[in-house]
């Protein structure tokens, strides 16, 4: 289904939702028939409800990269419901990705206050930390989420815990956080990649080829950059051969891309 369409469909059903607040029946007093009139209940199961619907749409919005819009329906979700922690998570996402760092963490803290453990918030929370190379404060967002009872997301959270320490430089501990994410989901091929990124910096070079591997034996699932990430692998061995055969699949496939101009100027080490 195109975007579009969902977001179509997605507005019929707030429309009828809110429709379902409240039916009062008149008479005409003109031909005596009954008339239904339909009022908006101020409820708060549905002021609830319709705050969610909002939300629902926030996060199509957002998902699109469309931060403004996106930022308008959580506000009127808030304006439905003030206290609904994740219209503050939400808001923190639309915000961070304006670029408004400040109003930014005071929607993911007032999510916190709202719902102290909600693993969710904490990654999110963690990520723009991240973002931010407030190194600490994230890792310990992401150990918060993780150490949450109910919370199921935790290959998505090893995950960018992993990224944040190998963007900080850790790189041992970004290997073991990686490696966890991986064997909890090893079919996922961004794992694969900064996790045979890692090893290869600590010069772990067979292991880093072989999640390397497991990306580009699928063509499907190859990217320039995991191409690219395997001829430096191949260069570190020492084998030409196959360094070669992985520039050639680069130029082949993805011509105009910064790696293939990398491999083309022999710069493998930037």
């Amino acid at each position: 289904m195109k975007a579009w369409q969902a977001l179509h469909l997605l507005l019929l059903a707030a429309g009828a939702s809110l429709l379902a607040g409240c039916v009062t029946t008149t008479t005409n007093t003109r031909t005596g028939a009954e008339v239904r009139e339909v009022k908006p209940s101020n409820e708060p199961a549905d002021l609830e409800r319709r705050a969610r619907l909002r939300l629902e749409l926030a996060g199509l919005y957002l998902g699109r990269g469309q931060f403004d819009t996106a930022l308008e329906e959580v506000e009127r979700a808030l304006g439905f419901k003030a206290d609904l922690p994740e219209a503050h998570n939400l808001r923190g996402l639309a915000l961070s990705g304006k670029g408004d760092v400040v109003q930014a963490e005071a929607a993911f803290q007032r999510a916190l206050q709202l719902a102290p453990r909600d693993g969710n918030t904490m990654h999110n929370y963690g990520w723009f930390l991240c973002q931010q190379q407030r190194w600490p404060d994230s890792d310990a967002q992401f150990t918060a989420a993780l150490a949450q009872p109910q919370y199921r997301d935790a290959v998505r959270t090893l995950l960018a815990q992993g990224v944040c320490q190998a963007r900080a430089g850790r790189w041992a501990d970004a290997e073991r956080t990686l490696s966890r994410s991986f064997e909890l989901d090893p079919s996922n091929p961004v794992t694969a990649f900064n996790l045979s990124d890692v090893l290869l910096r600590r010069g772990e070079l067979e292991r880093a080829r072989f999640y390397v591997s497991r990306i580009n034996a699928q063509p499907e699932l190859s990217t320039a950059q995991s191409l690219w990430l395997a001829a430096r692998i191949e260069r570190r061995l020492g084998n030409m051969q196959a360094l070669q055969e992985f520039g050639r699949k680069l130029q082949e496939r993805f011509p105009t891309s910064a790696e293939a101009l990398q491999y083309e100027r022999g710069r493998f080490d930037e």
